[in-house]
C-alpha cells in the first residue's frame, strides 16, 4: 500500500484520453488527476457556459468551463513532458500540482461567466481557493499528499514562490489564454482567435526559473497578441452579447431591491436566496449553475411584479435592450422618455464600458510578463524585443460606452 506522499504518483492502469476538437485528445495517466475530473464539484462545470452570454451572438457558442478547464490541463500537461527544458526544470511532484492547478483554476466560477461577478461581491478567483482547500475535494486531494490542497490553491491565489508554476496557469502567455482563444475561436466559428501554439510550445524555455520564449518564436507570440485583441473586440465585447448581460444586472438588480423590501418576495425561488443574503455557502455555489438560473428565472415570469417578470421574459426570448454609442444620447432626455413610456430607467437603461489594448507590460515586476530570450542570452520584455509590440503598447486604449435601453424608446 502506498503512503500518503507516494501514493500522488500512482499511475492509471491505461492513459485516459478523451477526444477534444482542439487537442485532438486530452491525456490522462495519473490517478489523482482521474478521480478529480470525476468528482462531481468539477462535474458542476459542465453546467457553466465558457463564453457566459456569447451563445446569444455565436449559436454554437454552448462550450463549457469543464471543456475549458480539461484543454488548460491538456496544454500544462504537454508543457511539463513534451518540452524538455520545462520538464528539467520541474520536479514530478510540481508537475501534478501544476496539472491539478491547470484543471482546477476556474471551478469557482459562478453561472453566466464574468457577467455573474458584476452584480454581487463574488469573485471566482476567491472562490477557486475556498472550494480547493474548504470542500470535499480538499480532502480528496489531501489524501493523496499531506497539504496537496493548499500547494494547488496557492498557485491559483499566486501565493506560491513557485513563479515558473504560477505563470504556466497565470500571465500574459499562459495555458489559460492558450486554451480559450483557440477554443472560443472554433465554436464561434470565427478566425480572429487563431495562432500557432505548436509554435508556442516548441519554443519556450527556461531561464533564471523564468518561463521565457526564444527569440525566434517572437513572431508567433506578435500573433498571438494580435489575436487575443481581436477576439475581445470581435467577439468578447460584442454589443448584442452585452445586451444580455445589461438585462441579466437588473434582473439581480430588481431582485435585490424586492428582497429589501419583502423578503418572502422571492419565496419562489430560493435558490437566489443566499445570493440575495450575501451569505453564499461552498454548498450553496454548488447548487447555483445556470440550469438552476434559468429555471428560477422561468419561474419569475410569472411573478406578480411586473418588471421581474419582462425582464425575464425579455433574457428568455431574446427581446434584448437596443444600445447606442453614449455620446450619441442625452442621458437625462433619454431616461424621461422611458419613464413616459413605462419603463423606470433604474432597470431600463444601463450604461456599459469596455476597454483594451492589444498589449500592456506588467509594471513592477516582469514575472507575469512576456520574456524574450534573446540570441545572447540576455531576457527583454516583450515590448521591449519587438518592434511591433512596442507600437501596440504605446498606442492609445480603445474603449467603447454604450447606453442599453428597451427598443420602444428608439
Amino acid at each position: 500500500m502506498c503512503s500518503v506522499d507516494q501514493r500522488i504518483f500512482k499511475r492509471l492502469d491505461e492513459v485516459k484520453v478523451m477526444r477534444d476538437p482542439i487537442h485532438g485528445y486530452i491525456h490522462v495517466s495519473y490517478e489523482i488527476i482521474w478521480a478529480i475530473i470525476n468528482h462531481p464539484i468539477f462535474q458542476r462545470l459542465r453546467r457553466i457556459k465558457q463564453m457566459g452570454s456569447s451563445y446569444i451572438v455565436y449559436h454554437t457558442a454552448e462550450h463549457t468551463r469543464f471543456a475549458h478547464s480539461l484543454g488548460v490541463y491538456e496544454i500544462v500537461q504537454r508543457m511539463c513532458y513534451e518540452n524538455k527544458y520545462i520538464n528539467a526544470a520541474i520536479d514530478e511532484k510540481d508537475k501534478i500540482i501544476v496539472m491539478l492547478a491547470a484543471l482546477l483554476h476556474d471551478i469557482g466560477h459562478g453561472p453566466f461567466s464574468h457577467a455573474f461577478e458584476s452584480v454581487f461581491p463574488f469573485s471566482h478567483e476567491e472562490y477557486s481557493v475556498k472550494i480547493i482547500e474548504n470542500s470535499s475535494l480538499a480532502i480528496l486531494l489531501d489524501s493523496y499528499s499531506e497539504n496537496l490542497s493548499k500547494e494547488v490553491a496557492d498557485i491559483i491565489a499566486h501565493k506560491s514562490n513557485k513563479t515558473l508554476l504560477v505563470s504556466m496557469i497565470s500571465s500574459q502567455l499562459d495555458a489559460d489564454r492558450m486554451d480559450y482563444l483557440l477554443r472560443d475561436a472554433y465554436f464561434t466559428g470565427t478566425k480572429y482567435g487563431e495562432y500557432d501554439l505548436e509554435r508556442v510550445l516548441r519554443t519556450l524555455r527556461v531561464k533564471d526559473g523564468k518561463l521565457v520564449v526564444k527569440e525566434s518564436g517572437m513572431h508567433t507570440i506578435e500573433d498571438y497578441i494580435m489575436a487575443r485583441y481581436h477576439m475581445y473586440w470581435q467577439v468578447y465585447y460584442h454589443p448584442v452579447a452585452r445586451s444580455f448581460e445589461a438585462i441579466l444586472h437588473k434582473i439581480f438588480t430588481r431582485m435585490k431591491d424586492l428582497y429589501e423590501i419583502d423578503k418572502h418576495a422571492l419565496d419562489d425561488v430560493e435558490i437566489f436566496k443566499p445570493l440575495l443574503e450575501n451569505n453564499l455557502t461552498l454548498e450553496d455555489h454548488f447548487l447555483l449553475d445556470e440550469y438552476a438560473c434559468v429555471y428560477g428565472f422561468e419561474r419569475l415570469i410569472n411573478h406578480q411584479d411586473k418588471i421581474i417578470s419582462d425582464l425575464c421574459r425579455r433574457l428568455r426570448d431574446r427581446d434584448l435592450f437596443e444600445y447606442v454609442e453614449s455620446k450619441d444620447v442625452d442621458e437625462e432626455k433619454l431616461a424621461s422618455k422611458l419613464l413616459q413610456l413605462g419603463f423606470d430607467p433604474r432597470y431600463y437603461m444601463a450604461q456599459d464600458k469596455v476597454r483594451q489594448s492589444p498589449y500592456q507590460p506588467y509594471r513592477g515586476s516582469d514575472e507575469r510578463g512576456i520574456l524574450i530570450l534573446m540570441a545572447d542570452g540576455k531576457i527583454e520584455e516583450l515590448s521591449k524585443a519587438s518592434m511591433i509590440v512596442n507600437s501596440l503598447a504605446k498606442g492609445i486604449s480603445k474603449d467603447d460606452h454604450k447606453i442599453f435601453f428597451p427598443r420602444e424608446a428608439m
